[in-house]
């Protein structure tokens, strides 16, 4: 059953981006694979000084990210927090602060739950301050990237 969650994670959250136009699914992508890839990092970082372990997987090296998650719903919430907050930068903020609370202090603590990953060597608080901090890398990412647009 946890394999089933794990895998509707990676793919269903995708299937939203059909009620986005063309226009969107461009101008926000690329921030969405850039977020993917910071995610990417940070998860080998993780895995480095074993911040969380991952008891299940649904690729064969899930043990070091968790694919689901990294490539499914963060990615896919990242391109809809931006869709919907990049035009203020402090709606952007708050909805991030919302959003990673709820990440560091209820999502992946239920993941323990779960028996999916657990948290190791880092404190919710501080995977908080992580990508409560990412956020700002990829917001000026995605402002710097917006200069290649026409304003509408």
């Amino acid at each position: 059953m946890v394999h089933i969650i794990m895998l509707a994670g990676l793919i269903v959250p995708w299937f939203t981006l059909f009620f986005t136009s063309p226009e969107e699914r461009r101008r926000y992508m690329p921030v969405t694979i850039f977020t993917s890839l910071l995610m990417t990092i940070i998860f080998q970082i993780a895995y480095t000084y074993e911040w969380w372990i991952m008891h299940k997987q649904i690729v064969p090296w899930g043990y070091m990210i968790d694919v689901s998650f990294v490539y499914g719903v963060f990615a896919v919430g990242t391109f809809w927090i931006f869709r919907f907050t990049s035009h203020g930068f402090l709606l952007y903020i708050v909805v991030n602060i919302i959003m990673d609370a709820f990440m560091a202090f209820i999502a992946l603590p239920f993941l323990s739950v779960l028996d999916i990953a657990t948290y190791e060597n880092i404190a919710p608080w501080e995977y908080f301050l992580v990508i409560f901090g990412l956020s700002f890398i990829i917001y000026f990412y995605h402002k710097w990237q917006q200069k290649i647009y026409k304003s509408d």
